[in-house]
């Protein structure tokens, strides 16, 4: 029989490993209460994840659509005076600069469809005052709040923006008066999370075992592995590090037995060490182009009778290099005839 091997989607298994409520509500109890349990997976409902809208004014008029990884509302909690509350999970393989603005936008969609639904119910002003109906919101109407969460997966180090505030070019005098939009950001490669269940517990400690770069590869494979044999983490989890790792898994191998994670991550080895050696690929012909144009910008040069600064300069214009990287070109390439 044939082997099965399959590339899991990040997003997709992602989003399953989160609709389960235990593991969401935990891992909202630890970026939120510092471990402490205060959400309660038996208060948590799924909510549509399509969040769609139009924006318009008189002369013009726009449709949004977008679509969240996971969106749960916390129904109870009267003991800290919230009523329901809305759960946002979005999960990041990749640094996105425009975070801020990407999570703000989310959340909009979210309090837009709450207005759009409550604005339906006042069909005529009766019982309305004139501001009321025009604005499709009585005062006394309130929408449900919403936090997001993202949690980031790459291997790099988060470089980008976790306010909106960091993605603006804003004079000094000028910043108390922006309004800010800050994201609450969980990096899985390393992070001090207090998490309670065991699913979470050895998802995250996987996930920075492999992420870390820091690591010598077989160092991190038998750390990966050992983890493995004494920890015995369930199917959901290893599938969930072969997506979120964005590696391909063996599951002839994968359902034998509890012994998988050797499997999983020696396919992740050899996916990093294929990745590794298509990006020297990929920068060798880089260069070899690079350097057939440089010795075209050099004999051409010289032919024409430019001089040796003439050259180094169309070297830099044209090819985007530094001027000792023109010379070494140079050195290479041609000395002027004498």
């Amino acid at each position: 029989m044939a082997q099965k091997t399959q590339k899991l989607k990040p997003d997709t298994v992602l989003k399953n490993y989160w609709r389960n409520n235990e593991q969401f509500a935990d891992l909202f109890n630890a970026v939120l209460f510092g471990g402490e349990q205060v959400i309660k997976p038996e208060e948590l409902e799924d909510v549509d994840t399509e969040e769609s809208s139009v924006l318009q004014n008189r002369k013009y008029a726009e449709s949004i659509r977008a679509s969240r990884d996971s969106i749960k509302i916390r129904k109870k909690s009267a003991e800290h005076g919230v009523e329901f509350v809305m759960l946002g999970l979005e999960s990041q393989e990749h640094i996105h600069y425009a975070m801020p603005m990407r999570v703000m936008g989310y959340d909009y969609g979210v309090y837009k469809k709450q207005y759009d639904s409550n604005a339906q119910k006042y069909k005529t002003v009766e019982g309305m005052d004139e501001e009321e109906f025009l604005s499709g919101m009585r005062r006394t109407d309130k929408l449900t709040a919403v936090i997001t969460v993202v949690v980031y997966y790459g291997e790099r180090e988060w470089d980008g923006a976790t306010t909106l505030h960091e993605m603006l070019s804003i004079p000094e005098i000028m910043i108390k008066f922006v309004n800010d939009y800050k994201i609450l950001l969980v990096e899985a490669r390393k992070n001090n999370l207090v998490l309670h269940n065991i699913n979470n517990v050895d998802l995250f400690n996987l996930l920075e075992i492999i992420l870390d770069r820091s690591i010598p590869g077989n160092e991190a494979r038998e750390k990966a592995i050992l983890y493995s044999e004494e920890h015995k983490p369930d199917k959901s989890v290893i599938m969930t590090v072969a997506g979120a790792t964005n590696s391909k898994i063996d599951y002839d191998a994968f359902e034998k037995g509890d012994g998988r994670m050797c499997t999983l991550f020696e396919e992740i080895a050899r996916e990093n060490e294929i990745k590794g050696i298509e990006k020297g690929i990929e920068k060798g012909i880089e260069k070899g182009i690079e350097k057939g144009i440089a010795k075209e910008i050099i004999e051409g040069g010289f032919e024409f009778g430019l001089s040796e600064k003439d050259i180094l300069k169309r070297l830099q214009n044209k090819l985007n290099l530094s001027l000792k990287s023109a010379e070494e070109y140079l050195k290479i390439f041609g000395s002027q005839e004498v």
